[in-house]
């Protein structure tokens, strides 16, 4: 019985890692919000010059010739863009300006206790509690998958989410695998 239990975990952890955590986070430009320590790609059409590749500041802007520091944590790319052709402007006439993420690199979760693998990982766009658990390698032989806690910074407050991996891994509780946002610490006994 344990070895089936094994088994049907490893495929569990297997079948998250190939659908959750191998496709990239689609960068949907009308949603995705630019955030510390991104790496943005900035392209100026005709201005080699201005173009380049810019790590977002942990205060939130990028440098670029000529703007200087200009504020991207908060925006879309869509917005960066408006606001980069609007600014530069002043210097370039009708300037065309494209924005794209090259690195999310602001969007983490945490994994702490008993998992094979604890540590911080990029969220995955609707990345789930169980892929999070496949992404660190799985519960570790003593884990107490029962008493699962998801600890979330809501309104500035923590708030605590119980979450049961046995439940939730025979199909029951399946509204507890909830996505996971940016912050988050799974928590595993």
């Amino acid at each position: 019985m344990k070895r089936i239990l094994r088994a049907t975990q490893i495929c569990l952890i297997l079948l998250c890692y190939f659908v959750c955590v191998l496709p990239v986070w689609s960068q949907d430009s009308q949603q995705y919000i630019i955030g510390p320590t991104d790496i943005l790609e900035i392209q100026v059409w005709r201005e080699p010059a201005l173009s380049r590749t810019v790590p977002v500041r942990p205060d939130g802007k990028i440098t670029l010739p000529l703007l200087d520091d200009v504020q991207a944590a908060g925006l879309t790319p869509l917005e960066l863009k408006t606001k980069l052709e609007t600014r530069l402007a002043k210097f370039i006439n009708n300037p065309k300006v494209s924005v794209s993420v090259q690195e999310i690199n602001s969007k983490k979760i945490y994994v702490v206790g008993q998992v094979n693998t604890p540590g911080e990982y990029p969220l995955r766009h609707n990345m789930t509690v169980m892929q999070a658990l496949s992404l660190a390698g799985g519960l570790a032989e003593w884990a107490d998958a029962k008493n699962i806690v998801i600890i979330r910074k809501e309104k500035g407050k923590q708030k605590r989410i119980k979450f049961n991996y046995k439940k939730v891994l025979k199909g029951k509780d399946l509204d507890k695998n909830i996505f996971l946002r940016p912050g988050d610490t799974i928590i595993v006994p």
